[in-house]
């Protein structure tokens, strides 16, 4: 039998799971334990901790160090307000490719792992292979490095990590890092007639937006020329901004949030060192005032780069499965930086287009998932030769 069938359902019922980042991922970690468990797999959660959601490190063959991880997200981003034709969590087909929240970002990877764990658990193996499957991907990497400091306190060091985000199958050598903060501002509400008695939120938030802008604005100049990232600075955006009751009501309460993307070579606490000090010194200001007013600052993430190293065993490995030879870097961030950080090697590659994700009539072409059944096939091959 062929196997794409077998990806085509590992995916539909995948897709069927709703692992919006908000919600719980542990339905669809029981299904694929139940999968992996009868193959011999050695199955381990690393619950969040609240325990409602959960990485799961798998390991198929001997508990020694080396050999090869599969590394895939579970979770999704929202469908909410999205122009959705079809069922966001029901695979559909439709003029020749596959709709489904996740078909590309990134349960079409985790559907091939799944599909070939039963041939790898047939092979007679000298390394393992892993499988580490991780929550809140989506919402600043937070799942996996909990995940990637037990394996390697278990002394279970891989050789190379294979991360299999929407590359179309190309190789992506190194990605960008990325800070999230958010900052809540607290003000004192009054008529906006008298606004001695009172301290608006918004305004105080603004004051501080407009230091933000101009450290964007600096960044521009930022970068070597001949860098492989684009842009080749680093960039800052602010993506969320909420605050205030009324026109004539000086605001008690303003929110926003922002992410820096740095490529490698870049500090974030030294950019953001300007915005720190108006931060603080606002916060000074408003407590001597009035003491329950304030700033709070609160670094979501703080995702690591992934540098470039076309010599590292995961691009070798990836790179002789798939043909190509491109060096690439990516703009956006991903759990390579964090294993990559931990001293291993890493390589992004896997189906479909990073165009579609996060988009309404999130799709994968089939084509993407026939290719990958040809490339994890070779992966199978080159176990079984002991290589």
């Amino acid at each position: 039998m062929s196997t794409y069938p077998i990806v085509r359902d590992q995916l539909a019922q995948l897709i069927a799971f709703d692992t919006t980042s908000r919600l719980s991922n542990l339905a669809l970690i029981d299904w694929v334990e139940a999968q992996l468990e009868p193959l011999g797999a050695v199955c381990r959660r690393i619950p969040n901790a609240e325990g409602t959601k959960a990485n799961l490190w798998v390991r198929i063959g001997p508990d020694t160090p080396g050999g090869i991880v599969l590394s895939g997200h579970t979770d999704v981003v929202p469908v909410d307000g999205q122009d959705w034709h079809t069922d966001p969590f029901t695979l559909t087909e439709h003029d020749g490719l596959l709709y489904g929240r996740g078909t590309s970002d990134m349960k079409g990877f985790v559907a091939l792992c799944l599909a070939f764990a039963p041939e790898f658990a047939k092979l007679n193996l000298s390394k393992p292979i892993h499988f580490a499957f991780s929550y809140d991907e989506e919402v600043g990497c937070q799942g996996a490095p909990e995940m990637i400091a037990q394996i390697i306190a278990h002394g279970a060091r891989p050789d190379a990590v294979w991360v299999g985000e929407p590359s179309l199958w190309q190789a992506v050598s190194g990605h960008k890092g990325i800070t999230v903060t958010e900052v809540d501002v607290h003000g004192r509400e009054a008529h906006s007639s008298l606004p001695d008695l009172g301290i608006s939120a918004n305004g105080v938030a603004i004051d501080l937006m407009m230091v933000l802008r101009q450290i964007e604005k600096d960044l521009i100049t930022c970068g070597p020329k001949d860098s492989p990232f684009e842009p080749p600075y680093p960039t800052l955006t602010i993506g969320e901004m909420r605050g205030g009751t009324a026109h004539n009501i000086l605001a008690r309460h303003c929110h926003f949030g922002f992410d820096l993307r740095c490529p490698p070579g870049f500090d974030p606490d030294a950019i953001l060192a300007p915005f720190y000090e108006a931060a603080e010194q606002a916060d000074a200001e408003m407590k001597a005032r009035f003491p329950e007013c304030g700033v709070e600052v609160n670094r979501i993430s703080n995702v690591p780069p992934l540098a470039p190293d076309p010599d590292n065993a995961a691009e070798i490995l990836v790179r002789a499965l798939t043909g190509d030879n491109a060096m690439r870097a990516v703009a956006y961030a991903t759990e390579a930086g964090q294993f990559h950080q931990a001293g291993l090697s890493a390589v992004i590659c896997g189906p479909g287009s990073i165009d579609q994700a996060h988009k309404p009539n999130e799709f994968i072409d089939p084509a993407q998932l026939q290719q990958g059944v040809t490339i994890f096939k070779k992966l199978v091959d080159r176990l079984s030769a002991g290589s």
